[in-house]
């Protein structure tokens, strides 16, 4: 299943395995906690975001460059 997330009024499309309406509620928390918190490999993945996919609790965060793609756990 495909939806679109609105972070940092950029519209980044979030790839489920499932309808887990939580799992984009936690990641819009994480990805916010994260950008104030977060070390600078995660803060500049997240800032040159193009789409998450996320399976189960983990969100891989695919970035514009592909050697900054992570992968941060949800729960």
């Amino acid at each position: 299943m495909k939806t679109m997330l609105l972070f940092q009024n950029k519209t980044i499309p979030v790839y489920l395995t499932d309808t887990n309406r939580q799992a984009i509620d936690k990641l819009s928390t994480v990805l916010n906690r994260k950008l104030t918190t977060g070390k600078n490999a995660l803060k500049k993945c997240i800032s040159s975001l193009i789409s998450v996919e996320i399976i189960g609790s983990e969100a891989t965060l695919h970035s514009l460059y592909e050697r900054d793609t992570l992968t941060i756990s949800l729960y």
